[in-house]
């Protein structure tokens, strides 16, 4: 079965931990599809495709026990955020869409007015004027008029504004179980169930 790209940009914002998890359930996944036969059974094998910056990673050390050299084992392939010239830059690369998480109010900002001087803001552009998803996980609090003015307008343009709110129906015991569900609720943007995804089904 032909793999499906999907693109994870990781930008300075706080929320790494997010990253690390989206990455090594998305691995996990990959390795499930490939040991199930073709068929009735067979699941869509995707291929991930970071793209990180300077911030993210300064944020990265700081905020996990991860380190850059295992962050890129987790993906499948990496860029260099310099390299505009990458597979991703251009609308002919074909991707299921593009993760940005976490996203700062920088990259936000750069998104919204089309100022892509790198590859991840490069490859977001792509993935709105190609009318793929694009899943932002917003990272900021309070959020100010500027923040929330181009949020709208990303929204507005066909963004999914993601921000990792925490949920308390699932009941989390740690850290780490807020960010599996935050994780998950990303995964649903594509059809893929998160692991340890706890869904509200309703009052019993």
């Amino acid at each position: 079965m032909e793999k499906k790209r999907l693109i994870i940009g990781m930008s300075g914002a706080s929320g790494a931990p997010i990253t690390v998890e989206l990455l090594r359930q998305l691995r996990q996944y990959r390795e499930n599809a490939q040991n199930i036969s073709s068929g009735a059974e067979a699941i869509q094998e995707i291929e991930t495709h970071l793209i990180y910056t300077k911030g993210a990673e300064m944020t990265l050390k700081q905020e996990t026990d991860c380190s850059i050299e295992e962050l890129h084992r987790l993906a499948d392939v990496v860029y260099d955020n310099g390299n505009i010239g990458a597979g991703p830059a251009s609308g002919s690369y074909k991707t299921l869409g593009m993760i940005v998480v976490p996203c700062s109010m920088k990259t936000v900002a750069g998104i919204v007015s089309g100022y892509s001087d790198n590859l991840l803001l490069r490859a977001a552009d792509v993935t709105l004027k190609e009318r793929r998803k694009l899943v932002l996980v917003a990272r900021e609090c309070p959020l100010g008029t500027i923040h929330l003015r181009n949020l709208y307008e990303l929204s507005q343009m066909g963004a999914v504004v993601l921000p990792p709110m925490l949920s308390y129906y699932n009941h989390p015991q740690t850290v780490e179980d807020c960010t599996r569900h935050i994780v998950g609720k990303i995964l649903d943007q594509f059809g893929i169930e998160g692991q340890e995804f706890h869904r509200w089904t309703g009052e019993e």
